[in-house]
């Protein structure tokens, strides 16, 4: 797999910081701006727009004086939600409900979703039930497959497990994920 390929398929899994970063540079800029505004007025002489920097720079110095606690908190706890936000957004991996598949010509993609309903239909043929009896969830390592089996037939989970795994070798995803299959202890009642 060439690095142009790589990347594509980094692209397409992972979501982007682009929209969280412009937000904050456009933030900082619009707030150099209006400092630099109120700069310039008080250079020239003239009343502030909103704010004079320097009545506002005093101001913030002597903090906490004059100024509700309940209201620092508050403020305080909205800064720290907002630099939360940032810091998860810079640390967490951003994965998309995606995966690869392997193919030296193309950079192929998968939603999770679409690959949770084919590893459903294989496993629902396998046990011999019905749609709704069927339920998968695909993540990035885990293929948890649960079935309810029908009243009064037996159901082998080794089966249903080996019908997954065939269809996921079949997939040739990247990363190949685990599965794991939970019979559930009482049946429905069959068609």
């Amino acid at each position: 797999m060439t690095a142009s390929m790589e990347r594509i398929l980094r692209r397409e899994m992972h979501s982007s910081r682009a929209p969280l970063a412009g937000l904050a540079a456009t933030v900082v800029a619009l707030l150099a701006i209006y400092i630099l505004l109120e700069a310039v007025l008080r250079a020239v002489g003239q009343p502030p727009w909103l704010v004079d920097p320097l009545a506002a720079a005093t101001n913030l110095a002597s903090l906490p004086a004059g100024v509700s606690p309940l209201l620092l908190g508050l403020i305080g706890a909205v800064v720290m939600l907002v630099g939360l936000v940032f810091v998860l957004n810079a640390i967490l991996p951003g994965r998309r409900a995606r995966h690869a598949i392997a193919n030296p010509r193309a950079a192929v993609v998968v939603d999770d979703e679409v690959v949770a309903s084919a590893l459903a239909r294989r496993a629902r043929l396998a046990a011999g039930v019905t749609r709704e009896q069927v339920m998968v969830v695909v993540s990035r390592n885990l293929v948890q497959v649960n079935v309810r089996p029908t009243s009064g037939i037996p159901l082998d989970g080794d089966t249903v497990r080996t019908a997954v795994e065939d269809e996921l070798d079949a997939m040739e995803l990247l990363p190949r994920p685990v599965v794991r299959v939970a019979l559930a202890p009482m049946g429905v009642v069959g068609v």
